[in-house]
């Protein structure tokens, strides 16, 4: 049984290609030429949540703490840190010699600005964290004191920077944050500076000489580029304009080919703290996907080992139920739902489903989810269900999940390693709202459930809550909610002189603050 602190599976690291040699000792200087995709719509973590954001201003901005692989907490911002015995207490000792890019003290003042007024005002991720903090308070330059009005568990590990972004009191405070002039150049406390953004073309870091970890960065700087098509993508790397492949940046089916080239290496490390987690949502309300029966019989019919060992080129895992193999508490001793055509048969024919035509939305992200829908629909079609696919664009995808105008739908979302930050959202009926995708989308409600989220999401000490998560985790897998699909294979591709790249839970989203040339 997995706690916050001791996970048990890391990704694999894979070296395909040419096997590098490690230098002695880092060596300084060099830029690295990566890739941004989509383009980002701004900078400023915090007030922009999304991937792309996440992933270059990563290098710019930083949180009080990072987060190894295993999602331990390490020293950040914060050097070091308490926990009360009541788990209410949290006191932050902070760093003494940082310095935002701009040349002004990073202080206590900043962390109790950036908490308790701009995350409360503009970030959702934060405050569904802060709607458990009674107050926080600076008790000198370098101290910060949080008290909980109750213990929540995944509070430690809510200080990564895309989720508590430490941002410049003196910038922002007293202004219109959405429409400061420091937006379009972002300030931060990070290894790396923005310099330059030429729009649809290039985003450019250069390396932060005033940085408080001394000899970090080893680089001069990262230059993020912008090449809006795949196959363009790919040749980049191909010809070596391109050093480093970020997660999602190429088609999976030119992966294998792109590994095998001479001097790349890839590895999967750098998103055990996002765990992103492929769901097929099952409308709960009408027609036969509201019949339990049903959704049993689409996860017997659906061959996810095929789907990760073809589609995926063997990465990723096939998920035993709600809970990822990267999400802390996972039960293990729940009953798998294999590929079993007969039993989904059954199952059919025991809620007299009469053919009655449903519909699969795919996600819009590229082929290799297109080919995933029809994979899906070969499965469903070969044990009896009558089902078509309705594509469509990102706008229409979002529309139609929004409005709830969809029997099945293709989608995932990150797990953040602790079922009260990523999990609940999907299954707590309170969180059933139309006009977004991320939210309880399938209309699942069971009184039970939400009873057992809500308890085990403030109880304390981590026996407490393993005992309530194995509860409900037992409850969603009969229930099937939602389809497991699978837990994401996400592969990092980069030339294997490119030293040192992923040393956290997220991955290049911070990783080029370690990385250095071995060239």
């Amino acid at each position: 049984m997995k706690t916050p602190l001791a996970l048990a599976l890391s990704a694999v690291t894979l070296a395909l290609g040419s096997t590098s040699v490690l230098a002695a000792d880092p060596q300084s200087g060099g830029t690295v030429n990566t890739i941004i995709q989509p383009e980002p719509p701004g900078l400023v973590l915090g007030m922009i949540q999304n991937a792309p954001t996440r992933t270059v201003a990563g290098n710019i901005y930083e949180g009080l703490l990072r987060y190894t692989t295993d999602l331990e907490p390490m020293p950040q911002l914060a050097e070091s840190w308490e926990v009360s015995d009541d788990g209410r207490v949290y006191t932050f000792h902070l760093r003494d010699n940082v310095t935002w890019h701009d040349g002004e003290p990073f202080t206590a003042d900043d962390v109790v600005f950036s908490a308790d007024v701009f995350h409360r005002e503009l970030n959702p991720s934060a405050r569904a964290v802060l709607q458990h903090v009674e107050s926080i308070e600076a008790s000198d330059e370098h101290t910060v004191v949080f008290t909980l009005t109750e213990p929540f568990g995944p509070f430690l590990i809510s200080f990564e920077a895309g989720t508590f972004t430490m941002v410049p009191k003196h910038l922002y405070e007293g202004t219109d944050f959405r429409n400061n002039e420091h937006n379009d150049h972002p300030i931060g406390t990070g290894p790396f500076k923005f310099a330059n953004w030429e729009r649809g073309t290039v985003i450019e870091l250069v390396r932060n000489d005033d940085y408080y970890e001394e000899g970090l960065p080893y680089l001069d700087g990262v230059n993020w580029h912008v090449i809006p098509d795949g196959g363009s993508r790919a040749v980049a790397f191909e010809n070596g304009t391109i050093d480093v492949l970020p997660s999602g940046t190429v088609e999976n089916f030119d992966i294998p080919r792109l590994s095998a080239m001479d001097n790349v290496c890839m590895t999967e490390q750098g998103h055990e703290y996002f765990s992103p987690f492929a769901m097929l949502w099952m409308n709960n309300r009408e027609g036969p996907t509201a019949d339990k029966r049903f959704r049993q019989a689409v996860m017997y019919a659906m061959d996810r080992e095929f789907a990760r060992d073809v589609l995926w080129n063997g990465l990723g895992n096939v998920p035993l139920s709600a809970f990822g193999s990267n999400a802390s508490f996972q039960y293990d001793g729940l009953e798998p739902y294999d590929h079993n055509p007969v039993r989904a048969r059954e199952l059919l024919a025991e809620m007299e489903y009469d053919g009655e035509e449903i519909t699969i939305l795919p996600l819009p992200y590229g082929e290799t989810w297109t080919r995933w829908a029809e994979a899906v629909q070969q499965n469903l079609r070969e044990v009896g269900i009558n089902v078509r696919t309705q594509a469509t664009d990102v706008g229409g995808w979002n529309q139609r999940l929004g409005d709830w105008d969809y029997d099945l739908a293709f989608t995932y979302l990150f797990q953040y390693g602790d079922p009260a930050l990523g999990i609940s959202r999907t299954y707590l009926s309170d969180n059933i709202a139309k006009g977004s995708p991320w939210n309880n989308v399938q209309g699942y409600e069971n009184e039970r459930v939400d009873e057992l989220f809500n308890a085990a999401a403030t109880a304390f000490p981590d026996e407490e809550r393993e005992a309530l998560y194995r509860e409900v985790q037992e409850i969603l897998h009969e229930d099937v909610p939602v389809g497991w699909l699978m837990e994401l294979g996400f592969p990092t591709l980069y030339r294997c002189d490119v030293q040192d790249l992923v040393t956290s839970g997220v991955g290049v989203n911070d990783g080029f603050k370690d990385a250095w040339l071995d060239r």
